[in-house]
């Protein structure tokens, strides 16, 4: 059975954007599990999406009236608006014949994030990360995506690969812990400026597909 639901780095430039949420999944529509919002201690609800076999867990072993611990891939689809892709439920006391510690080293509302820095602002606390997605099965690269993060990181660091460590404060990401990996080759012939080696600019950014590190809910019996 693995001890947490975020896989480790098994390369350094691995990049990723996946998180834990503690919260009450509530519906749109009882009838139809897939969209509805994650209802936070502080009373707050973050918009949400269900992907993958996370529906089966909801139908067969998970009471929906109580909260849990959800592992969601982060996106912004609107600024300043968390949108979440529950992709996972870490619960081993519920979901597994072992059991297990619910509670993460990290806390709830942990989250790990991975990629290109492309955007910085220190003064005001604004930071951009674009994160490149694996390959689908039939060889085509899905288009990558951007994630705007409350942090300060210097300049100097613009279009070097990033691993971020961020805690959820309402619909917002903010940096807890930043660690430098390396700068990230960049194409010949990409201009410079807003979107070029050099620039400061960035953008939000969503997509519907998964992040590159996947992190799947325990099953009952383990895995």
């Amino acid at each position: 059975m693995r001890q947490h639901p975020i896989s480790p780095v098994t390369e350094p430039m691995q990049y990723r954007a996946i998180g834990v949420v503690r919260g009450t999944y509530l519906p749109d529509d009882p009838e139809q599990l897939t969209r509805g919002s994650i209802e936070v201690e502080d009373g707050s609800r973050i918009e949400a999406v269900v992907l993958g076999r996370v529906l089966t867990l909801m139908r067969r072993h998970l009471d929906l009236t109580k909260p849990h611990l959800w592992v969601a891939y982060p996106r912004y689809r609107d600024a300043g608006k968390l949108h979440l892709q529950l992709v996972g439920v870490w619960e081993p006391s519920t979901l597994t014949e072992a059991g297990g510690a619910d509670q993460l080293p990290e806390g709830d509302d942990y989250f790990s994030v991975r990629g290109e820095l492309i955007y910085t602002r220190p003064e005001e606390g604004d930071l951009v990360v674009k994160i490149r997605q694996q390959p689908r099965a039939d060889g085509s690269r899905p288009t990558p995506f951007k994630l705007q993060l409350k942090g300060e990181i210097p300049p100097d660091h613009l279009r070097h690969f990033v691993a971020l460590d961020l805690r959820r404060q309402g619909q917002e990401l903010q940096l807890e812990r930043h660690e430098v990996i390396g700068p990230v080759p960049q194409r010949a012939g990409k201009g410079r400026g807003p979107h070029g080696g050099g620039g400061r600019g960035g953008g939000r950014g969503g997509g519907p597909r998964a992040a590159a590190s996947r992190a799947g809910a325990p099953s009952r019996g383990g895995n």
